[in-house]
């Protein structure tokens, strides 16, 4: 049976991705950075993520997990005493799982000035109380933009399943079987 056969028939209402979209706001102290005074990039990708699995929470409306972080840019350092802001919205929804992208800004708390820092994109899965993947609702693209990310998803999720199967093709190559019989 396939991972696709294995996901629960339901067939959830479709959301728009305004109605998913999410914030987030916190404020770098000393504990969140490095020798530099500037934001750690872990601790970033906590609120990333975290960020990110709101907007999937409020299109799955179930359980969810993060199965990967697709991308991540690290435009120009956080510094210690800014206020970051995180704004995350559903990109795409595929079966059971999300695209969600993330923007990262940071304002200066003395001058007003706000940068975008960061930007990343998330795979979310929807999951049941036992573990096992459940069908997430359609997204509905209505802005250019949201539009734009939409189809920007497919061909991310395309670059993903070409480079997995590339992966398991060069693993079975170099199989521990392969490597006895030399």
């Amino acid at each position: 049976m396939s991972s696709t056969e294995n996901i629960s028939r339901t067939n959830p209402a479709a959301r728009t991705v305004a109605s998913t979209q999410s914030e987030m706001t916190e404020l770098v102290l000393p504990n969140d950075t490095n020798t530099l005074g500037n934001l750690l990039g872990g601790r970033l990708m906590h609120y990333i993520d975290m960020t990110g699995a709101m907007a999937a929470y409020r299109h799955s409306r179930t359980y969810i997990v993060t199965a990967a972080m697709d991308h991540i840019d690290f435009i120009q350092p956080v510094h210690l005493g800014n206020l970051v802001t995180l704004k995350s919205s559903v990109n795409r929804a595929f079966n059971s799982s999300m695209e969600i992208g993330v923007k990262v800004w940071a304002e200066d708390t003395q001058t007003g000035k706000v940068a975008h820092v960061a930007s990343a994109f998330l795979i979310f899965v929807a999951i049941d109380k036992e573990g096992r993947r459940v069908r997430v609702p359609e997204v509905i693209p209505e802005t250019p933009a949201e539009k734009r990310h939409f189809a920007d998803a497919m061909l991310r999720r395309e670059h993903r399943e070409a480079e997995a199967a590339r992966r398991k093709l060069e693993k079975a190559a170099h199989s521990p079987q392969d490597t006895a019989e030399a």
